[in-house]
């Protein structure tokens, strides 16, 4: 498996970035990594989480903390810069690139809610790991200095790992739900609860992005402080930075960096295979001479290079905006969801090309291309990239265009 890191390769790599020492030195951490996670490649998908070794590499990496200010012990990257390293992470294993896909991006999550969580998290200035789960599956009982909360939530990724875990709640009061202040509909509110509060149900069991850990995770009865309840994706931070204004955009973007990511590996899973000097069966010609090869690498090189750009201009633009939007519904990220919906649908073609090219010997277990294939195809089903959300896009281009 290539494993180094090219970073005129990387994903949003034209994208100037005000600390490249920092960056340089997340980005000399990740190759360093590169062996590790080699290492644990089976065990991440025979055990369907990740290994307590590659978590503590990625701590001590601190690239959970790529994105959180300084003032509390993070890196405080930019975005770009930020994605660049979920990119190259993904590149080793999509299940890696996943969870720091998530991770790196739930530790804003103190400084949605309240200033005393921030700070009470964050006081040792270490990485802390969050999982979460972002549907209203739950409901909360306003009961007197706080709220009695109740649900089983999905698809919380690397719960097993983490420290804080994170859920979704339809507000009650009385046994009915609260009315929501800007709309019709319930309240919908989000919170945030150590983990030991948490009990994981084992239903992760997949076909791809199995070491994701997504399990269920479920509460029964806890009463949570008023404090840890916010408004999600998009309420108000109390923190003042700008990153926080962009909050929902770079949710929407991070699955491009992603995709990004693991495409940019099967690709050079594709061309170590071929530079071995294979020969397909019946061929005299080794596969890395022939047209065919040449040509459908060419062509995949070109999606993947679209991709690429596409990803880079967005967070570019998303990133430089002066700008904090206000809106609280979808519309606010259409163009994120266009985006991101295409880059991957691209990456998807790109993985399933290489694996193509490949021949059978992608299709043993022992292959990094079928994993590829698969991982990829597991993260092409999240909301945040599906088709359906072009509809969202569609209803903002034609207000645009009209």
């Amino acid at each position: 498996m290539t494993t180094r890191l090219d970073k005129k390769q990387s994903a949003t790599s034209n994208i100037g970035n005000p600390d490249e020492a920092t960056l340089d030195q997340v980005l000399t951490r990740i190759n360093a990594l590169a062996p590790v996670v080699a290492r644990h490649v089976r065990d991440i998908e025979e055990n369907r989480r990740l290994p307590e070794e590659i978590v503590a590499a990625l701590k001590s990496a601190r690239i959970y903390s790529m994105l959180v200010p300084r003032r509390y012990g993070g890196l405080e990257l930019d975005a770009p810069s930020a994605f660049r390293a979920v990119s190259a992470l993904a590149r080793l294993d999509g299940s890696v690139g996943w969870n720091v896909m998530i991770g790196h991006l739930a530790s804003l999550i103190p400084f949605v809610a309240h200033p005393t969580l921030g700070e009470q998290i964050f006081q040792d200035g270490k990485d802390h790991i969050f999982a979460s789960s972002a549907q209203p599956v739950g409901t909360a009982e306003r009961v007197p200095g706080g709220w009695r909360v109740t649900g089983v939530w999905p698809f919380a990724s690397g719960c097993q790992n983490a420290e804080w875990i994170v859920g979704s709640c339809v507000m009650t009061e009385g046994g009915s739900p609260i009315d929501a202040a800007d709309g019709p509909g319930p309240m919908i509110r989000t919170f945030v609860m150590p983990a030991e509060h948490w009990e994981i149900r084992d239903t992760w069991h997949t076909f791809g992005l199995r070491g994701t850990g997504s399990h269920d995770v479920a509460l029964t009865d806890v009463i949570v402080p008023n404090e840890n309840f916010f408004e999600y994706p998009f309420g108000i931070p109390f923190a003042p930075d700008p990153l926080f204004g962009k909050f929902p955009e770079l949710l929407v973007l991070s699955h491009g960096a992603l995709a990004v990511g693991i495409a940019e590996g099967a690709i050079l899973d594709l061309v170590e295979l071929a530079t071995t000097g294979i020969k397909q069966r019946f061929m005299t010609t080794p596969l890395v001479e022939t047209e065919r090869f040449k040509e459908g690498l060419g062509r995949l090189d070109a999606d993947l290079k679209a991709a690429r750009a596409l990803l880079e201009a967005e967070v570019a633009r998303v990133w430089q905006s002066p700008e904090r939007a206000a809106g609280k519904d979808l519309s606010r990220v259409a163009e994120q969801f266009q985006a991101v919906i295409w880059i991957t649908a691209t990456c998807v073609r790109v993985a399933e090309g290489c694996f193509e090219l490949a021949g059978s010997r992608a299709i043993f277990e022992s292959s990094p291309l079928q994993r590829r294939v698969r991982d990829l195809g597991v993260a092409a089903q999240h909301l945040a990239v599906q088709p359906r959300q072009y509809v969202v896009a569609g209803t903002a281009a034609l207000a645009r265009l009209s």
